[in-house]
C-alpha cells in the first residue's frame, strides 16, 4: 500500500510541476492544486502508514502497543495543509483573474512586455 501510494504521490508532483511550467493560467492553478494534493500525500507517507491500528484508538483494555499505533502528528499537519493549499489556491486564482483583467491575456509569456499596460 505504501509502495502504490508513493508511486501517485511522485506521479502527482511530476504532473504538478509540468503544469506550473505551462504558459497558460488554467494550467498553473492545475499544477498548483495537484502540487498540494502531492504535498498532503507527502506527509501522509511520512506519518508510516499502519492499517490495524488508528492513532488513539484502544481495545477492550486500554492499552495500544506503541509500533502498530499510527502517528497523530502527520494527520495534523494535513489538516493544517490542507487549509493552507486552499488559501494559496484561492490568492493564486484571484491573483491570475487580476492580471488576465489587467494584461487580457492567458499567455505568461506575454506578459514579458509591459509596454501594452
Amino acid at each position: 500500500m505504501i509502495i502504490g501510494i508513493s508511486v501517485l504521490t511522485g506521479f502527482l508532483f511530476a504532473a504538478g510541476v509540468y503544469l506550473l511550467l505551462h504558459k497558460s493560467f488554467m494550467k498553473l492553478i492545475a499544477g498548483v492544486i495537484l502540487f498540494g494534493n502531492a504535498c498532503n500525500l507527502f506527509l501522509l507517507i511520512t506519518g508510516s502508514l499502519v492499517d490495524s491500528h488508528p492513532a488513539f484508538v484502544s481495545g477492550n483494555d486500554g492499552a495500544v502497543p506503541l509500533d502498530n499505533m499510527a502517528d497523530p502528528v502527520p494527520q495534523a499537519f494535513i489538516l493544517t495543509a490542507i487549509v493552507i493549499s486552499l488559501g494559496v489556491q484561492a490568492f493564486v486564482i484571484v491573483l491570475l483573474k487580476r492580471i488576465y483583467q489587467t494584461s487580457h491575456t492567458n499567455n505568461l509569456d506575454a506578459l514579458t512586455d509591459t509596454d501594452d499596460v
